[in-house]
């Protein structure tokens, strides 16, 4: 009987090491790909600090759906005047017994914008317009003008400077809206409006109602036509 030897030949000592490398270098990997993650979590929050926020590219893609006509109101108010205002902001926010450097807010935002003065002559009542035989005179009795509300212009309003603590700064890392402005938004309002209140506006608003309508009854053969607001007998 015939014997045939099976020779097995010896693992060379190079694969060994190699498997030895290669299991040394699968931490390493993981590691790269977790910074990699977390570089691509934080890269929209780079924005937050100074001279980071180009160091992503980003691309903007409005895939937003069409507007659609929900309803429609006839207008009977007669704008006769606008007017241009601004406001400077200041809005601090402390906590207590926390130094401000820790817990603590404050923005300076210029807000800018228009408040509207009209006249709603769909309130006039048959009574409230008075016209002669010939008709050659008029008079009309109008409401009182009152005030919109102020609409805030985004392009010309801005903020000049935030100031936040260190931990006002984190929370912003984790929130959907990092220094949301809807503060000093309503601020910005809510000032506005009191200025376009203490000013000449709804005045301005009934000469200039007054005045359109003396020219357009007088384009039609009035030659004398009156308007009064309100209570007033003058």
């Amino acid at each position: 009987m015939t014997s045939s030897d099976v020779t097995t030949e010896p693992t060379p000592h190079g694969d060994g090491k190699r498997d030895a490398r290669t299991s040394r270098a699968w931490p390493k990997v993981l590691g790269l790909a977790a910074a990699v993650l977390v570089l691509l979590f934080a890269g929209s929050r780079l924005s937050l600090l100074p001279g980071l926020g180009d160091l992503f590219g980003e691309e903007t893609h409005d895939r937003s759906g069409p507007a659609v006509l929900k309803s429609v109101r006839d207008m009977s108010a007669y704008e006769a005047a606008s007017g241009d205002f601004q406001v400077v902001v200041d809005l601090e926010k402390d906590a207590t017994f926390v130094p401000d450097a820790l817990r603590g807010t404050r923005t300076l935002f210029v807000g800018a914008g228009t408040v509207g003065a009209s006249v709603d002559l769909g309130k006039v009542t048959g009574s409230g317009v008075v016209v002669n035989e010939d008709r050659t005179t008029a008079e009309l009795r109008l409401p009182h003008a009152v005030l919109g509300k102020p609409a805030l212009d985004p392009d010309r309003s801005y903020a000049v400077s935030k100031q936040r603590g260190l931990l006002d700064r984190v929370g912003d890392l984790f929130s959907d809206n990092p220094g949301s402005e809807q503060a000093v938004n309503k601020l910005a309002v809510q000032h506005i409006s009191e200025a376009a209140k203490k000013s000449e506006l709804t005045a301005r608003a009934e000469k200039n109602t007054a005045d359109m309508l003396k020219g357009l009854l007088g384009s039609l053969g009035f030659e004398r036509v009156t308007v009064r607001y309100g209570d007033d007998q003058g």
